[in-house]
């Protein structure tokens, strides 16, 4: 059991430190390696991907205070954005998390794969928005706050792989742009963790110390690692150049989805 909590412990790290750099929540890091971890503690084939999405969900939780800390002291949290998205985040997570755990779990992997794919090309591309425009009123950014609360539920990340690239697309500062994501992934995170934990809690047959969908022992230990290095990538976030920011969090993606990819193809 050690060497499980020891690869808790340098995931939580390396999860938390790509939170705060890029205001991702790790969600996008932390699932394709717990889709390993815990299908080499040969857990329940058919629900390994759903315990990798709940508990990651459950991180973000805590990964996200860690981050948007950090963030706010340097002052880019958009807070007026924040307060408009959220209502349309919790609606969204509600429906996402009720969708995930009525889909199977490869089709779960396909989904993830494609997705973070896709927004890593967009980013190595380098689309630039047109000067003028300028982030929705309250109704529309509610509404993008729906698609992103539930596609995040779906794929288990903190959804600052949608909305980093659509603040940027509105012409928000990058910097501003990840640190408005870290603070905005805490209410995906929360209504996701606790849509993982219901739609599990009578599912059978799976592990010991297991919350619905999240599992307790890989929750303690990405918790514990990854609150003490998120406020490291977030100084960090605002020490580098935007068009270098972009290439880092590009290129991170791009290694998850071809990670997830070769994994498919494997399986």
């Amino acid at each position: 059991m050690t060497e499980w909590w020891l690869l808790y412990l340098v995931l939580g790290a390396f999860a938390g430190f790509f939170a705060g750099l890029l205001g991702i929540g790790g969600g996008s890091v932390m699932v394709p390696l717990l889709v390993m971890v815990f299908s080499a503690q040969q857990f329940p084939a058919g629900e390994v991907m759903h315990l990798a999405l709940g508990t990651s969900m459950a991180a973000i939780l805590f990964t996200s205070i860690a981050s948007v800390r950090a963030h706010h002291q340097h002052g880019a949290v958009q807070w007026p954005i924040v307060a408009r998205i959220t209502p349309g985040i919790l609606l969204g997570t509600l429906l996402g998390t009720e969708l995930a755990s009525r889909i199977p779990a490869a089709w779960l992997a396909v989904l993830f794969t494609v997705f973070i794919f896709y927004v890593a090309v967009q980013m190595i591309v380098g689309f630039k928005p047109k000067p003028s425009r300028e982030m929705p009123g309250a109704l529309g950014t509610g509404l993008v706050g729906l698609g992103i609360g539930a596609f995040s539920c779906l794929v288990a990340i903190g959804g600052g792989v949608l909305s980093v690239p659509f603040m940027a697309w509105c012409n928000v500062r990058m910097q501003h742009a990840i640190g408005t994501s870290a603070a905005i992934g805490f209410p995906i995170a929360f209504g996701g963790a606790a849509g993982y934990i219901f739609n599990g809690w009578h599912v059978a047959g799976l592990p010991q110390h297991s919350l619905g969908f999240v599992y307790l022992p890989a929750l303690v230990g990405l918790v514990a690692a990854s609150v003490l290095t998120a406020p490291l990538g977030a100084r960090l976030a605002h020490r580098l150049p935007v068009r270098q920011l972009k290439r880092i969090f590009a290129a991170v993606l791009l290694l998850l989805a071809l990670k997830m990819l070769w994994g498919l193809l494997a399986s």
